[in-house]
């Protein structure tokens, strides 16, 4: 037929019914029930058993399944409906898994979506307008969702990706009451003969720069994805979040990072259903698992692995919504100066494994094995499992999986675990710096962040300082300045260089994260000789000298709102003592100190050209706001209901 239907092509297209006889046998309601309970409960087994379930299997124990699935995908794994990335695309095969195993143990299932976007796909887009944003509008859909149905017992969250479980953390941990677990929805599995999710996402700018062909970029782009579900390959904001999330003890031992698709992956999440009923038979609720020294550990395992510094925004989210308090600058200063980095995992070196491997040497238990060997986690903390930190890493310690795991790494890829997670012995050997340092200076007062750990060691002087002078280019807007890394006349970046992109915070973008632009420096043939400074923030995958998080953002008046082209920006990085400082110094060449540049921001206006970014959604625009009101990024950019009431009376 045609679109306004005036033309039958099938004899049934148009066959439909107006009444049908209702599902067969009775609901078992007794007399009490009738008479306490509230409609809403009775009513809701007359709709299960309009779905198709068995009036006779009502009455166990009720679950809350929720996820980030997106996509469609035929029960062969062909695509039906794309979904926006593979992090969600096969989450329907651990949601099937869970609510089989849920039956099994004579329990009702329920199941909710609320999808996420990819930071990938949103690069250079509109659509990372709204990435941010969207944690705190998921997190609040999903407990949402989770109350709706107040007879459920206990949630399993099941998420994979750089905002999804971030969001599903907190609306796990704003559901304190309840007993809850999350199953980590895996990462991608690693190419071969390819390049990994992080490079592949610079091919445009190297092909600007003549530095592949077409024909090798076709090739390359058609691989990188290497299986159809799971985070990317190397250890950014998604799988960042999920070892946070196993390091908080909301998963089960060696949940996160599991290679999506596979058996290994399909176990965990069945055990992770019979954990949830363990939780539930115990009592052992939400905030009996995320405690002050919970969110230690996980800051702790963070430092350790060389994580995303996204996770600076949203594990404070996580502890806002349990009621925690929420860490700041001086705490993740204190942890990164007192734990060392042992993983050696991408986008980090000194080799840079793929996230598989990571997990294939024993993945978060075994770092945390190595830092409890050194005294430095809190082992007497209550975890998914029912069990103590303590208990679960007894366990790992002698346990088959790991024994399993770590062999089948040397068997089929002939790589030492030990190589990958080091001891800190080794990893002092090798010359692992710790994670993030906070540079502050007369261009960001209030704190800027920089993953120290990433940056080129060929920049770095032989005292472990990056110390780099260097002529300001200022881009109001990310699209300018990516078109100056692809530009090759004069107007393009050049080695040398110091990008300064301002607008990019909350009140600008959203807070974008210019993670095109980063990941083309890292793998252009001169970007180690660019540094990039920005009231935005960054991709997990980002490396070299990219500092982000600079405060105030240039809309709330911040200095690096009144920089100027060839202003002379002073950067020092101390990767190993994590002490920094970005100042402006001069102008058009010319060094006149610190001093100077203190006085000169005092005396300059804030630039006549700052806007927030072009299109700038209205809801993006009130969660900038609220947020603001919060407290801001270095509150973990949070809503919280106490401040915004204080701030608007």
């Amino acid at each position: 037929m045609d679109v306004l239907g005036n033309k039958r092509v099938a004899p049934d297209s148009w066959d439909f019914e107006t009444h049908a006889e209702g599902p067969a046998g009775k609901i078992e309601f007794s007399a009490k029930m009738l008479i306490n309970e509230p409609s809403g409960n009775i009513f809701a087994q007359s709709q299960n058993v309009g779905m198709g379930w068995d009036p006779k299997k009502l009455w166990g124990t009720q679950y809350m399944i929720l996820s980030t699935m997106g996509g469609m995908r035929s029960d062969d794994g062909t695509p039906i409906a794309l979904g926006h990335h593979t992090g969600h695309f096969e989450l329907g095969m651990l949601i099937k898994t869970a609510a089989e195993q849920i039956q099994e143990m004579g329990g009702v299932p329920y199941t909710a979506y609320c999808s996420d976007p990819c930071d990938g796909r949103s690069q250079g887009t509109s659509g990372m307008m709204d990435s941010l944003p969207y944690r705190n509008d998921a997190a609040i859909v999903m407990r949402r969702l989770s109350r709706s149905i107040p007879t459920t017992k206990g949630v399993l969250g099941i998420a994979t990706c750089d905002k999804g479980l971030p969001a599903m953390m907190m609306a796990l941990a704003g559901t304190p009451d309840k007993p809850t677990i999350i199953m980590p929805g895996g990462v991608t599995l690693a190419v071969e003969n390819g390049e990994d999710t992080a490079k592949i996402q610079s091919i445009g700018s190297r092909f600007a720069q003549n530095e592949v062909t077409l024909e090798y970029a076709q090739d390359m782009g058609c691989k990188s994805c290497a299986s159809p579900g799971g985070g990317c390959q190397f250890l950014g904001t998604a799988g960042t979040s999920q070892v946070v999330a196993e390091s908080l003890g909301m998963t089960l031992p060696h949940a996160a990072l599991t290679p999506s698709g596979t058996n290994l992956w399909i176990d965990t999440g069945r055990r992770s259903a019979i954990a949830l009923k363990n939780l539930i038979d115990k009592n052992i609720k939400t905030k009996d698992i995320l405690t002050s020294k919970a969110f230690e550990n996980a800051m702790i395992v963070h430092a350790a692995c060389g994580g995303s510094t996204n996770l600076i925004l949203h594990l404070p989210a996580v502890a806002h919504a349990v009621k925690e308090n929420i860490m700041k600058v001086e705490d993740w200063i204190r942890i990164n100066k007192l734990i060392p980095r042992l993983v050696d995992v991408l986008p980090n070196g000194p080799k840079g494994f793929p996230t598989s491997v990571f997990f294939s040497s024993g993945g978060v238990p075994e770092v945390m094995l190595k830092l409890r060997n050194e005294g430095l986690l809190n082992l007497d903390v209550i975890t998914s499992t029912g069990l103590t930190l303590k208990e679960n890493l007894d366990w790992w310690e002698q346990s088959e999986k790991r024994d399993f795991v770590r062999k089948q790494l040397r068997n089929t890829r002939n790589i030492d675990p030990e190589d990958v997670v080091h001891s800190l012995k080794n990893s002092k050997k090798k010359n692992m710096t710790s994670t993030v340092t906070f540079p502050k200076g007369n261009i960001s007062p209030e704190g800027s962040v920089v993953k120290s750990t990433a940056i080129d060691k060929t920049v770095i002087d032989d005292d472990g300082v990056y110390r780099k002078i260097g002529p300001a280019r200022i881009f109001i807007s990310e699209a300018d300045a990516i078109k100056a890394v692809k530009d090759k006349g004069e107007n393009g970046v050049k080695a040398g260089d110091i990008m300064v992109i301002v607008c990019g915070g909350p009140k600008g973008t959203g807070m974008q994260e210019v993670a095109q632009i980063t990941i083309a420096l890292k793998y252009l043939s001169y970007g180690k000789e660019v540094a990039l400074i920005t009231d935005g923030r960054f991709s997990g995958v980002s490396t070299g000298a990219c500092i982000g998080h600079i405060g105030p953002e240039a809309l709330d008046g911040g200095p690096i709102g009144k920089l100027k082209e060839n202003d002379l920006i002073e950067i020092n990085i101390d990767t190993i003592n994590l002490e920094g400082s970005i100042n402006l110094i001069g102008e058009d060449g010319h060094s006149k100190g610190v001093k100077w540049g203190n006085d000169e921001l005092e005396r300059r206006e804030l630039r006549s050209d700052l806007k927030p970014q072009d299109g700038l959604p209205e809801d993006t625009i009130l969660w900038a706001h609220l947020q603001s009101l919060s407290g801001g990024a270095w509150n973990g950019c949070v809503y919280d209901f106490e401040l915004i009431n204080k701030n608007t009376l």
